[in-house]
């Protein structure tokens, strides 16, 4: 995976450095399912690239996605553009959305649903053995290889499949990649004399500077645990080579000595005040606020995080005052320091039952969002990272200094992890959340974080 997304990474920044932010692996199984369609068309059945379709009677196609609220706007904006194109190309075709949160969906609605064989015909899937594989396992999604043949756009995608590809073939479609590291204050840098947190020496200086002055050092919302596991996976993952993918494969244990030095890390920074006070009653929402106005100075998050410091975003007040580099190398610790976590895990997933009015709509739909146009906005509106190859010519129009600066990160790294969450059984990532809320709250030792998570990691493992 690191190696790929090396690939990755040449092919996105082929412009070279003139471009300098749910809430959150392939075994062998059928493909089969007795869920799937009774009848099924030919490939010669799909229209991807005519004007009107045409059918009989009206019918509608369900579409779950995760775009909700103010911060998701412009991604909602993109989805809504492609939803009108479809509709438009395809006679009677109504789709019916359904916007809910990523963490709803992805650890509550979508896991029912699939149990029940009866998800959306279209929504929003999470890549990785917890998630994706598992459905492909059961025979719930859509074999999606004949498809982008068909289209022929399999290789206009980068290497990006990983996480959704069993037995080769695709069953899901990143929509976008993202990397997480430290979005910073630059005004209030500058205010204090500081330098970048680039360093460890200049992020703990920082930090300790920014608490004297009564300003939080680094804005967290820790009421949904994911958010605050994102730098925990960063700190663990820096010194524990192998983390996360080993977890899986008995190689790296939740409490063995390196991992939970990266625990302790993050219990000692919420022990020297470095987050916000009360964490656990904030929100993520919450953290960007405190990060906007101000009374934050740092924040660690995902490169999506980008598109609220833009004119009309949530957070525009913040344009050209923000800047955004990788964790720097932790004191002490061994493995890669400039391994990023940096993945394609989230895109659109489609069920396995369709007759062959819904298999042509989603293969319109397919071909109206995946494309450079729909990448570029991504990119440009909403700082997701594109999955799919563009010109230098398209990545040449970047000019939002903060995606410059994520693109370069990108390019620094040396290698790249996934969230835990991409690998680890549910069970295990809902038992990271409790601990990291015990440890923050004080009720637990990263010892016994680690102790705990691994238990229940020893029985996924040995199933």
């Amino acid at each position: 995976m690191k190696k790929n997304f090396m690939f990755i990474l040449t092919l996105v920044l082929s412009l070279t450095l003139v471009l300098s932010a749910c809430g959150k692996n392939n075994n062998g199984a059928s493909s089969s399912s007795s869920n799937s369609p009774s009848e099924k068309p030919s490939e010669s059945s799909a229209q991807p690239e005519s004007a009107v379709t045409e059918t009989n009677e009206p019918f509608t196609v369900s579409l779950r996605h995760i775009q909700i609220g103010e911060p998701q706007k412009f991604r909602k904006a993109i989805l809504d553009e492609v939803v009108k194109r479809s509709e438009a190309e395809v006679a009677g075709l109504t789709f019916e959305l359904d916007g809910i949160e990523d963490a709803v969906n992805r650890f509550t609605k979508l896991p029912a649903e699939m149990a029940a064989a009866n998800p959306p015909k279209i929504f929003d899937l999470f890549g990785g053995n917890a998630d994706a594989l598992k459905y492909a396992k059961a025979g719930r999604l859509l074999d999606l290889t004949p498809i982008l043949d068909e289209l022929g756009i399999k290789d206009k995608f980068l290497n990006v499949f990983g996480q959704f590809t069993l037995d080769g073939k695709i069953y899901g479609l990143p929509i976008g990649g993202s990397v997480e590291g430290v979005f910073y204050n630059k005004e209030l840098f500058e205010k204090y004399s500081l330098n970048a947190p680039t360093s460890w020496d200049d992020l703990v200086k920082a930090a300790d500077t920014f608490k004297q002055n009564g300003i939080t050092p680094m804005a967290m919302g820790s009421q949904a645990a994911w958010v605050p596991n994102m730098l925990l996976n960063t700190m663990i993952a820096r010194y524990a080579g192998g983390f996360p993918n080993g977890i899986v494969t008995g190689e790296v244990s939740w409490n063995q000595p390196e991992v939970v030095k990266g625990i302790e890390l993050y219990g000692e920074w919420v022990k020297n005040g470095y987050f916000t006070k009360g964490e656990l009653g904030k929100s993520y929402d919450d953290m960007l606020n405190d990060f906007a106005a101000g009374k934050a100075a740092m924040m660690f998050d995902g490169s999506w995080r980008s598109s609220a410091f833009k004119e009309g975003a949530v957070a525009a007040s913040m344009l050209g005052k923000v800047g955004f580099v990788a964790l720097p190398a932790l004191r002490g610790a061994t493995a890669d320091q400039t391994s990023l976590n940096a993945n394609f895990s989230n895109g659109y997933g489609f069920s396995s039952d369709l007759n062959a009015a819904e298999l042509n709509a989603v293969k319109v739909f397919i071909k109206n969002l995946y494309n450079d146009e729909m990448q570029l906005r991504g990119l440009l509106e909403d700082g997701v990272l594109p999955s799919m190859k563009l010109s230098d010519e398209s990545l040449a129009q970047v000019t939002d200094p903060v995606v410059k600066e994520v693109l370069a990160v990108m390019k620094a790294a040396g290698t790249t992890f996934v969230h835990f969450d991409a690998v680890a059984p549910k069970t295990v990532y809902s038992e990271t959340e409790l601990q990291l809320q015990k440890l923050i709250g004080n009720k637990a030792t990263a010892q016994e974080f680690g102790d705990a998570v691994q238990k229940l990691q020893a029985a996924e493992n040995s199933r």
